[in-house]
C-alpha cells in the first residue's frame, strides 16, 4: 500500500462519518497530541492545506487525555491522538462514530548514553525493573497524555505501579520539555520517536531500548459528535457548520500534500502500510520494523 493511501482510506472514512456539509467556515479546530505537533507533521503539512483551501486548522496540542477532554465538551472537531484503549472508550460512549487508525511510530526508552542502569536491549519492561533498582533518574511526562499512559502500563506489566524508584518525578509537562528536563539531569525518559528525532537539545541522551512490540504507537483520527444533538460537532449551529471541512482536510492529507508530508517526515512518523490500519505482532518487532 502506497505511503499516503493510508490517510486517504482515513480521510474518505472521515467523510463518509461526516455526512457531507452544505455549510462553510473559515477554520475547524483538531484536539492533538504535543508529540504530532513537535514531530513536524502538522507544521509541514496545514499550511499547504490552508493554501490550497483558504481553510485554517487550529490545532491544539495537549496530552493525549486533555484532548480527549476538550473533544468530550464539544470544543474540537476533529480528535487525533494515541491511547487506542483512551480512544475506543470515547467511541463506545458516543462522542465519535469510528475510530480510523491512521499513523504509526514507537516509543523508545531515552536516556544517559553512558547508562548507569544497565538498561540497553529491547526489552522496556526489564528495564524499567533496572531503573527502580538502581534509584536512577527518570522523568515521567504526568500530563495524562497517551505517552504517560504507555509508560504507566510498562510500570504496571513490570509490577512497580507503586514503587517505581528513587529518582522518579514526574514533570506535568509536554514531550520537548520531558527530553529537557531528562537532558540537563541525565535521567531516564519514555519518548515517542517522532518527537526524538526532531529534538535538538540532546547533550548525553541515547536511545537505549526500542523494539519491543508493546513499544507500538498507534494514532488514531476521529469525528467529533455532540451527543445532544447526534451529529458532528463541526456540522453544529456552533459555528455555523463546516462537515465540509472536515472532510476537505481528511482527503487533502490522504492526497498529494500529504505524501509530501510523509516523506519530508518520513524518520519521525510511520504510516500503516496495512490495509486495515492494523500492524501485526509479526512484523512489529521484526529487523527494519520499529528500529530506526
Amino acid at each position: 500500500m502506497k505511503w499516503n493511501h493510508a490517510l486517504r482510506v482515513a480521510g474518505l472514512a472521515l467523510a463518509m462519518a461526516a455526512g457531507g456539509g452544505a455549510f462553510a467556515q473559515a477554520a475547524i479546530t483538531m484536539a492533538s497530541t504535543t508529540s504530532t505537533e513537535q514531530s513536524g507533521l502538522f507544521g509541514h503539512l496545514l499550511p499547504a492545506f490552508k493554501r490550497a483551501t483558504g481553510i485554517d486548522v487550529k490545532v491544539v496540542a495537549v496530552g493525549t487525555g486533555q484532548a480527549i477532554d476538550m473533544a468530550r465538551r464539544g470544543d474540537a472537531d476533529v480528535l487525533f491522538v494515541h491511547d487506542r484503549a483512551a480512544e475506543e472508550k470515547y467511541v463506545a460512549e458516543g462522542f465519535a462514530p469510528r475510530r480510523y487508525p491512521v499513523m504509526y511510530n514507537d516509543f523508545i526508552l531515552v536516556g544517559p548514553a553512558a547508562d548507569p542502569a544497565r538498561v540497553r536491549g529491547h526489552d522496556i519492561v526489564e528495564a524499567l525493573k533496572k531503573v527502580a533498582s538502581s534509584g536512577a533518574g527518570f522523568i515521567s511526562r504526568g500530563d495524562k497524555s497517551g505517552t504517560h499512559a504507555a509508560e504507566l502500563r510498562y510500570w504496571s506489566q513490570a509490577s512497580l505501579a507503586a514503587a517505581k524508584g528513587s529518582g522518579y518525578r514526574e514533570c506535568g509537562c509536554g514531550m520537548g520539555p520531558a527530553l529537557n528536563i531528562a537532558a540537563s539531569s541525565g535521567a531516564y525518559v519514555l519518548a515517542d520517536r517522532g518527537t526524538w528525532l526532531s529534538f535538538k537539545n540532546r547533550q548525553g541522551l541515547a536511545v537505549l531500548v526500542e523494539g519491543d512490540k508493546r513499544l507500538f504507537n498507534q494514532y488514531g483520527v476521529m469525528l467529533v459528535v455532540r451527543r445532544d444533538a447526534g451529529q458532528p460537532a463541526a456540522l453544529s449551529a456552533r459555528e455555523g457548520g463546516g462537515g465540509a471541512e472536515v472532510h476537505r482536510l481528511g482527503h487533502f492529507s490522504g492526497g498529494a500534500a500529504g505524501d509530501r508530508g510523509v516523506s519530508h517526515q518520513r524518520r519521525a512518523v510511520v504510516f500503516s502500510e496495512c490495509g486495515d490500519g492494523e500492524l501485526s505482532a509479526k512484523a512489529w518487532g521484526r529487523p527494519g520494523v520499529g528500529r530506526r
